[in-house]
């Protein structure tokens, strides 16, 4: 591998480690529906940042990290106070504070400019590319720090998270519930922030303040899209946070743009994909739900429509019925609820029964209404129309109960016994 190459992959892997930090914390964080804070501490950290440089510390060293914790704590504290005190809703108070800490910030980095290492478009948008040349001997090799603290950052908050995770995941999906059960939330929460702050200095040359709040909500809103179980969703967000690293660096390079102005941007792509082909919340899944559903009224509609036909007797007018409906009935005659009979659809005896279900569900619900709301009897069809594809048996059952056994709907139509 030559020099060029190991620039390069250093970039790459220091972009990995810090994303898959931040979707490890993230995917709490979005579970607990705290992205907004999450936000907030990735900005609020900043003037513990300048304030432990000014002392002495060194980017990325533990006296930073130690001045951002302290941060992300007083920005929990601070926005308590003001929902307390203030009366502020949690995200007014969470949105005052961030941005004025940031500010401040900002306002210190510029004031201590000559006397302390810190960049202000550096901490705002990082600079991936320059992470190579910044390093520190490991074992006899140069490392880049930024993946060496990233590495650590990310090792000490995975052990963190498997300690205390049955207790995380109680607080995260039942909140009231853990409290009652013992579970010390305060400090569980507080654990959690604590983690956020430290992924969150720990990805600041890979992504800089504003960048990696991507990094800490998309990976895990779009694992929330795809899948259930709370251990899947962390492992399939970090997944997710490591090929958008990958992609979006090898993008940049490519285009000659920001390292990680295009990972956010490729953690978009992958929240848009997921929104489509998402299996139970996805867009497709979504369309082929209320087409699935728009086939079914149509054919229980063909059905109704038939019985009804039989019903009325010859000589009586043909309704047509809707396109969909007759757009069915080749279908219904494959699974043998109709025949055509001399040029004519006619019910066999299991399109019969299912067409008599949907008839009677129409006709109870046109005789509850009837009794308990204040309508014309021109009036009663068309909820009727749409509530008759959606009573189960036990719903049809209740309301026959309650309004009485009936022969007939309040037009004087037959109601068909249950079959």
């Amino acid at each position: 591998m030559d020099e060029f190459t190991g620039m390069h992959a250093w970039a790459i892997a220091s972009a990995a480690i810090v994303s898959a930090g931040c979707a490890l914390v993230g995917a709490l964080l979005v579970v607990r529906r705290m992205s907004l804070l999450g936000d907030a501490i990735s900005h609020a950290v900043l003037p513990g940042i300048v304030l432990a440089v000014l002392a002495g510390g060194r980017p990325g060293g533990p006296l930073v990290l130690g001045g951002a914790v302290a941060a992300a704590l007083a920005t929990v504290l601070l926005v308590q106070a003001l929902r307390r005190e203030g009366g502020l809703t949690e995200d007014a108070g969470t949105g005052v504070v961030f941005t004025t800490l940031f500010a401040f910030g900002v306002v210190l980095v510029t004031a201590a400019a000559s006397r302390i290492d810190l960049d202000p478009s550096c901490i705002l948008y990082g600079v991936l590319e320059l992470v190579p040349f910044d390093t520190v001997a490991v074992w006899g090799r140069e490392v880049p720090r930024a993946f060496v603290t990233g590495a650590v950052v990310l090792a000490v908050v995975a052990c963190g998270l498997a300690a205390t995770w049955k207790e995380q995941v109680f607080t995260a999906f039942d909140f009231e519930g853990a409290r009652a059960a013992g579970v010390p939330v305060a400090a569980v929460t507080t654990g959690l922030l604590a983690a956020t702050a430290l992924v969150t200095v720990a990805s600041f040359e890979a992504a800089g303040a504003i960048l990696v709040v991507a990094m800490l909500v998309v990976p895990a809103a779009t694992a929330e899209l795809l899948v259930r179980r709370m251990g899947m969703l962390v492992f399939v967000a970090m997944v997710l946070g490591v090929a958008a690293a990958g992609l979006g660096y090898l993008a940049a390079w490519r285009f000659d743009t920001s390292a990680a102005g295009m990972i956010a941007v490729v953690l978009g792509v992958q929240y848009a994909v997921a929104a489509i082909v998402a299996p139970d919340d996805g867009l497709l899944a979504r369309l082929a739900s209320r087409a699935a559903l728009a086939w079914r009224v149509g054919c229980e509609d063909a059905l109704a429509l038939l019985w009804r036909i039989e019903e009325a007797g010859p000589g009586a007018p043909r309704p047509a019925g809707s396109w969909l409906a007759r757009a069915t009935l080749p279908w219904l005659a494959v699974r043998g609820r109709v025949v055509l009979d001399a040029g004519r659809w006619r019910l066999t005896p299991r399109g019969q029964a299912e067409a008599e279900t949907v008839v009677r569900s129409h006709r109870l619900w046109e005789s509850w209404l009837g009794r308990h709301v204040d309508l014309p009897l021109d009036h009663l069809h068309p909820p009727a129309e749409w509530i008759e594809h959606h009573l189960g048996a036990d719903v049809r059952r209740r309301i026959e109960a309650e309004v009485g056994p009936r022969e007939s709907d309040p037009h004087g139509r037959s109601i068909p016994p249950e079959p």
